[in-house]
């Protein structure tokens, strides 16, 4: 089955996000309604746009890599390596490839506006994964 392809307008999505100040780790579903949005489904997974402040929690993508970019703000993205932790900033306009199954989190003091394109499923720690 083909489907049509549809335009997606990227600023009006973005401009319908409520903005999540206090991002943690433990920040539930409930609380983030309405800073996430998923725009369209896009193979094993979708497209998102997210607008916060605060930190992550850590999260995994097991089937595939996830590509991170900024829109506007800043964001430090924390990769988990064999050598530790990896840290990464990102600024508008920047991008990152988080290669499949590589633990990852964000700290964003100020604001950042993220679009993703993120494989499904996620696992998600609230904690240091092993």
């Amino acid at each position: 089955m083909t489907s049509t392809p549809c335009p997606i307008a990227i600023a009006d999505a973005v401009a319908n996000l409520s903005f999540l100040s206090d991002r943690t780790p433990t920040t539930t579903a409930e609380q983030a309604e309405g800073a996430f949005r998923r725009l369209v489904d896009y193979r094993e997974g979708a497209i998102f746009v997210g607008h916060w402040a605060g930190n992550s929690e850590w999260e995994r993508h097991p089937a595939g890599d996830e590509i991170v970019m900024v829109l506007d703000g800043r964001t430090t993205i924390f990769f988990m390596t064999h050598e530790g932790e990896l840290a990464a900033s990102l600024g508008a306009n920047e991008l990152v490839i988080v290669p499949q199954a590589t633990w990852h989190r964000f700290e964003t003091p100020d604001s950042v506006t993220v679009l993703s394109v993120t494989p499904q499923p996620t696992d998600h720690s609230s904690d240091l994964p092993n």
